[in-house]
């Protein structure tokens, strides 16, 4: 039987120092000492909070939006779902539970926060019995026969 020493370790090189012990100044000054080349590079814009950095682009963009906002429920048909709601006796939380939404709908619709939404004008609109889209703002609405 051939005898071969399991227990024997070769090492082939040594591992060099991390990226965080090569930039440390300790490491920077000993191999300045040794005479081995340093190179040293800005990063552009490092430590620095650059993120928010105003452009000629987000300038322009800023300018645009102006035009881009969305249509917003009028404070007149606000108003008129207000009015409609009180007449009925109804609280913002009852008329939401009434139509399957959330109380925050009916208080964005009523203080003209929310952004048009045909179901859900329709649904209060049946709910308080007034009209809320078209010329007749405000207007009972007609009864139309169920189709069968």
């Amino acid at each position: 039987m051939a005898e071969s020493d399991w227990d024997t370790v070769t090492v082939l090189r040594k591992k060099g120092p991390t990226a965080a012990q090569a930039k440390s100044k300790q490491a920077i000054t000993a191999a300045q000492r040794r005479g081995e080349s340093i190179e040293t590079s800005k990063k552009w814009s490092a430590g620095q909070n650059k993120q928010h950095l105003v452009t000629k682009n987000t300038a322009k963009l800023d300018r645009e939006t102006e035009e881009l906002h969305h249509e917003r429920v009028s404070l007149e048909v606000g108003k008129v779902i207000q009015q409609g709601r009180q007449n009925k006796g109804l609280t913002q939380k009852d008329l939401a539970t009434k139509i399957n939404e959330k109380p925050q709908v009916i208080a964005d619709y009523e203080t003209g926060k929310a952004i048009p939404n045909n179901q859900i004008m329709g649904k209060i609109e049946r709910a308080i019995g007034l009209k809320l889209r078209g010329k007749e703002i405000g207007q009972p609405l007609e009864a139309k026969p169920k189709k069968k």
